[in-house]
């Protein structure tokens, strides 16, 4: 987990989980699933999943096993542990990066696009919401942020 290793008995202490997937007796990648409040850092908004719901977290892929489909495998493995654990939805955010077009194949529909930067201290962001009205007013409550540029200052978090 390189420079968050230090971190991850303070999200085991908060009910967190970690889940991995596995290659050759070593990690291949591995994401966090929390049901309560959690920072997204990249966006610099907390998001808190409401009632019989999740959100999916800090995935990575070990460099040798990219495109090789563990992200995937990661995301369909974590949502059928949670739908087995009772919940009825999980949220998770992506960047527009390769991995990104496992998302939607693992079962996530967009609910916002939202575009971040942080320069000289201040922190842009950008909420748009997806084409599913319903599903994007129960995101911006979730992140308690509305759709709209937002302009602070940066409040970056180690969690």
């Amino acid at each position: 987990m390189g420079p968050e290793g230090d971190l991850v008995r303070t999200r085991f202490a908060r009910g967190c989980r970690c889940f991995a997937v596995w290659i050759d007796g070593a990690i291949a990648g591995y994401g966090w699933l929390s049901t309560g409040p959690e920072w997204i850092g990249e966006l610099q908004v907390e998001i808190e999943p409401g009632r019989d719901e999740g959100y999916v977290w800090n995935c990575a892929t070990v460099d040798e096993h990219r495109r090789k489909g563990i992200f995937r495998s990661l995301l369909v493995g974590m949502s059928e542990h949670a739908r087995a654990a009772g919940l009825k939805r999980l949220w998770v955010g992506s960047l527009a990066i390769p991995a990104e077009k496992a998302v939607a194949p693992s079962g996530f529909k967009p609910a916002l696009y939202c575009t971040s930067l942080t320069f000289g201290g201040l922190h842009l962001l950008r909420v748009e919401a997806a084409t599913d009205a319903m599903l994007a007013s129960e995101a911006v409550s979730r992140i308690k942020t509305q759709a709209g540029l937002h302009l602070r200052l940066s409040r970056p978090r180690r969690h």
